[in-house]
């Protein structure tokens, strides 16, 4: 909701069925991993994305999804071979 616009926490909660404290509670863990911040404007606290954060997360998710293509590739040559030999009546 807070990538599309800057809401306020009450704009926030009324989307969820959870109390206000575990809305706050949520929103402080999203600022203390620098995924939003919170902007106090008069008596209102606003929530604002901050999404480049996100690149961290994604390049880190890469790393280890290229890792396992890797891994299931090379699984599959194997079944492959296997089901090859198993045909032509062969062990490996």
């Amino acid at each position: 909701m807070v990538a599309r616009r800057s809401l306020n926490l009450n704009s926030i909660a009324d989307n969820f069925s959870m109390t206000r404290q575990a809305i706050s509670l949520h929103i402080k863990i999203l600022e203390e991993c620098g995924l939003i911040t919170v902007n106090q404007q008069g008596r209102e606290r606003f929530c604002e994305a901050k999404l480049d954060k996100l690149n961290e997360v994604s390049l880190w998710i890469e790393q280890y999804r290229q890792f396992w293509e890797k891994r299931f590739d090379t699984l599959e040559m194997y079944l492959q071979e296997l089901q090859k030999n198993k045909k032509h009546g062969r062990k490996k």
